[in-house]
């Protein structure tokens, strides 16, 4: 009860501003209909369009998180391994570094074309895109983390004569472990970001894909139906990461947070 009041407290001015902006929307489309009624519906309209998607929401999302899950922890896994390897080698990092400030802004929806023409598979190629946009992040949290690690860590793991996987798990990822939690999250806004590339080609399924068809057919309720369950699902992933970087990261935690 008492953690349930906390939360409420914590989220009182997100809950203000939300009914705020329903009353608002509501009052420009249902009440007054100032906005324009066919971009625009009302909710009288959205919410039926809502209640009626619902079970191919649901199966958007799972369609969706085939694509996300695969490219994400993918894009960790390597982005992650590849930061160590190159952060903790002074000379690699020299000469590769050029390479990495080359490449990385590229965005990845511009490799979409190569990626269907290399790619044995359409859902291969979508899981590529995100796995591209996701790798960068982790890729540079995890080499800047290692490379701006407190030199007195270093000094310590020297005394305590700690070297190789020891030095590494004990010393090294601890202390970088801020900087690759900060690329995992712009990692994962990247990734909600390309979804809805992902879901634009070679799939007929998804979060992406039901907002797009539906803006086709010019039936706004169910797009912003469709806009409205995915950032309700986004904020959810968001929270949860939200709360886990929190767990991980508690010694870096002042009062204030």
């Amino acid at each position: 009860m008492l953690k349930d009041e906390r939360n409420i407290k914590n989220y009182m001015g997100t809950i203000i501003i939300i009914i705020a902006a329903f009353l608002i929307y509501t009052l420009a489309t249902d009440v007054y209909n100032i906005l324009d009624p066919v971009l625009f519906p009302g909710f009288l309209k959205i919410g039926p369009k809502f209640y009626d998607s619902m079970p191919k929401l649901l199966e958007s999302l799972i369609s969706s998180s085939k694509l996300l899950i695969p490219g994400y922890f993918g894009a960790a896994f390597s982005g992650i391994l590849l930061g160590i390897l190159i952060g903790t080698n002074p000379r690699l990092n020299k000469t590769l570094k050029p390479i990495i400030f080359a490449l990385n802004p590229i965005p990845p929806s511009m490799m979409t074309p190569y990626l269907i023409a290399i790619m044995p598979t359409f859902y291969l190629s979508s899981v590529a895109v995100i796995f591209i946009g996701c790798f960068w992040p982790f890729l540079n949290g995890t080499i800047n983390g290692i490379v701006l690690i407190d030199q007195k860590y270093l000094d310590n793991a020297k005394v305590l004569e700690l070297r190789g996987y020891k030095k590494l798990f004990n010393v090294i990822l601890p202390a970088a472990a801020p900087s690759i939690l900060a690329g995992a999250g712009t990692a994962l806004n990247f990734a909600f970001i390309l979804l809805a590339i992902a879901e634009m080609f070679a799939t007929n399924s998804g979060l992406g894909y039901f907002i797009q068809y539906y803006a086709d057919f010019s039936d706004y309720a169910r797009v912003i139906a469709g806009l409205l369950f995915m950032g309700c699902f986004i904020v959810i992933v968001m929270l949860l990461f939200e709360k886990l970087k929190k767990r991980i990261l508690f010694w870096t935690l002042n009062e204030n947070k």
